[in-house]
């Protein structure tokens, strides 16, 4: 037995240099070609940022700012609802629940954005302009419905607050935000008579100015909201697990309810892993393409208005690189903007390990300490 031990040593040992050598070759393999593909993207935009061209430059102005407009209407939809359901999940909710609904939230990040884009373009688009006013009292009512159920379940007495606890809210509360759907939809005329003369399109062109696009800054935000939500979810409720417990334990003691422990401990212990997960979730949407290209308009506009459309520097890629010839002036512009979405990914996801790394060395601190 000693002697198979013995023989079986030096193969082990083999085993584990080649394991950590591929490991190794594979590491510095990515980042070479992470390397080479920056290398490539400055070679070719050189001579476009050499020439001092302003106006081929100031061709790139619409495509950031739709970039940068498409990237802020996604993080308005999904932080909200992501960083709201990472908090309950990982303060509130009971453990059964939290082990089936956690894996299906991280699922959905599987979902392809081709699929996502066509259902927005081909379905959420027609249905949100046909029924525009509908869409904005739903989208205002249902936080504040939310609110109302919570009102509700705290001044409830202790019966019914026994048989719908906080901890299976998830669950309860679908039928209620059903009901508020439904109510939103009966009372949109009424709403929309009282306050927009009964044209609500007709009423943001003669007030403000704006006119409505079928696919536009709002069918975009909202699909691709759908897709961050996954990732900043994950990421943020690790992050808010991962909170020493003796710290809420610890407010809590002092006379904290759990609502203040998680708002003035918990939130502030797991900042850094929040904020890392908020630029995961803004390089995904600054970084996404078949989302934007189906669900929007791709007019290059410098406009504010969430009813109208955009182009995406991403976007722009997608359509125009396969036609461009080769050291044209054009093929040079949609080069450097690729340079510049590879900047900002490759700086927004350091930033963020660089912010994760910090987290650890906080947590090690106060497990030492404790």
């Amino acid at each position: 037995m000693t002697r198979a031990r013995l023989f079986h040593q030096p193969l082990r040992h083999l085993q584990d240099r080649i394991a950590t050598g591929l490991i190794t070759a594979g590491g510095i393999g990515v980042l070479l070609a992470i390397l080479g593909i920056g290398v490539f993207l400055v070679w070719e935009a050189a001579p476009l940022l050499l020439d001092g061209e302003n106006a081929s430059l100031a061709m790139l102005s619409p495509l950031a700012w739709g970039t940068l407009k498409a990237a802020l209407m996604a993080l308005l939809f999904a932080l909200p609802l992501a960083l709201g359901a990472a908090a309950y999940s990982a303060f509130f909710m009971s453990t059964r629940l939290r082990s089936r609904i956690k894996p299906t939230l991280e699922m959905m990040e599987a979902i392809p954005g081709v699929v996502i884009g066509f259902i927005a373009g081909m379905l959420l688009a027609p249905w949100v302009e046909r029924h525009l006013a509908s869409t904005l009292v739903v989208i205002v009512w249902l936080p504040l419905s939310a609110g109302l159920a919570g009102l509700v379940w705290h001044l409830a007495s202790r019966r019914w607050q026994r048989r719908l606890p906080l901890s299976w809210a998830a669950l309860w509360l679908i039928p209620w935000l059903i009901v508020m759907f439904i109510l939103a939809l009966w009372l949109t005329p009424l709403v929309e008579q009282t306050f927009w003369d009964g044209d609500l399109r007709q009423h943001l062109y003669a007030v403000f100015g704006l006119d409505y696009v079928t696919r536009n800054a709002l069918i975009v935000g909202l699909a691709m909201g759908f897709a961050v939500i996954p990732s900043v979810y994950s990421l943020a409720e690790d992050a808010l697990t991962e909170v020493p417990r003796p710290l809420m334990e610890g407010a809590q003691a002092l006379g904290a309810s759990r609502w203040q422990a998680v708002v003035k401990v918990a939130l502030s212990a797991a900042g850094p892993g929040l904020f890392s997960a908020i630029m995961i979730g803004a390089g995904r949407a600054v970084g996404e393409t078949m989302i934007v290209l189906m669900a929007s308009s791709n007019t290059a506009l410098l406009s504010a208005s969430p009813f109208e459309g955009m182009r995406t520097m991403a976007a722009a890629i997608a359509i125009e690189l396969p036609e461009a010839t080769a050291g044209s002036t054009p093929y040079r512009m949609l080069v450097l903007a690729a340079l510049l979405l590879f900047l900002f990914t490759f700086l927004v996801n350091t930033l963020a390990e660089l912010v994760r790394q910090r987290l650890r060395r906080r947590y090690q601190r106060l497990g030492g300490a404790s």
